[in-house]
């Protein structure tokens, strides 16, 4: 895939492009630790599929820019795909299609100005009002352990330690059986280096500490844990490691009319690169129909 660079919302995003210039947007967002390589099987479907699709690398993640301001919270991300729907000239027409962080910037970008979605798709983080009191379950804290260590400034210590092997063990127990080498060396040229992993263990930083949340973007913020207003498919990979399948409570309940909800098998949390052809045909029937 061609990488390019685009300027949103003040800052310069690279990003892989798929399709024909001319026809709807369709913008894919990553989560962590990951990158836009993980879009690679996703975008050529939906570039034959008539979209113009778009993978940028989110904030923070190489080559895209630190950005100055330092922010990281869900309502920077909200307004960074709000940006980028703009920059690229997007329509009423456009999808957007998000994992991890992406899933809770589509809910925030979908929310916050739904005239610009028609429809919407989120994998592996379900909306926050979902989840409910499942979130601190025993088992969905056993596997959620990584998000508090990140509070803590020995995360920063231990990271880079063995060459950034946390993020491999990660991978493992996220997906488990799925042999990730490939994608997590893409993740450690993206943020393997101290100001990358700096940025991206803010975004969890900025998600618990209100003192790093710009009062500008409280209505993107709050745009994130609002029902979303736009037809949305979300998907799950019944092996999540990271997110446990019975922590994601009633994702409908909190979705638009026409929404629908998939459970991927012999898939894990990256469950767009373990089971491709499955998820690429959930993804474009649903955003065809």
């Amino acid at each position: 895939m061609d990488q390019h660079t685009v300027t949103a919302n003040g800052l310069e995003f690279a990003y892989f492009e798929e399709g024909p210039p001319d026809g709807p947007l369709a913008l894919c967002l990553h989560g962590f630790p990951d990158s836009a390589h993980t879009w690679r099987y996703l975008l050529p479907a939906l570039g034959d599929a008539g979209y113009r699709a778009i993978a940028p690398f989110l904030r923070g993640y190489a080559p895209t820019a630190l950005p100055t301001d330092g922010r990281y919270q869900v309502g920077a991300l909200v307004r960074d795909a709000n940006a980028l729907h703009e920059a690229f000239g997007g329509t009423s027409d456009a999808v957007l299609i998000g994992h991890d962080w992406g899933a809770l910037a589509t809910y925030g970008a979908v929310g916050h100005q739904p005239d610009r979605w028609r429809r919407a798709v989120t994998m592996a983080v379900p909306p926050t009002a979902s989840m409910g009191m499942s979130f601190f379950s025993y088992a969905q804290l056993h596997c959620s352990w990584y998000m508090f260590f990140f509070l803590s400034p020995l995360a920063e210590m231990a990271l880079p330690l063995d060459e950034y092997s946390f993020i491999d063990g990660l991978w493992r127990d996220w997906s488990p059986g799925y042999d990730g080498g490939w994608d997590v060396a893409q993740v450690k040229e993206s943020i393997g280096d101290p100001a990358h992993i700096a940025a991206a263990i803010g975004y969890y930083r900025a998600l618990y500490d209100p003192s790093l949340q710009d009062p500008d973007l409280a209505h993107e913020q709050a745009a994130s844990l609002a029902p979303t207003p736009r037809p949305t498919l979300y998907l799950h990979g019944r092996d999540d490691g990271c997110m446990l399948l019975s922590s994601i409570g009633q994702p409908l309940d909190f979705m638009a009319e026409g929404s629908d909800v998939a459970v991927v098998d012999d898939a894990g949390h990256f469950l767009h690169v373990e089971q491709p052809d499955v998820v690429n045909r959930l993804v474009v029937d649903f955003l065809t129909s």
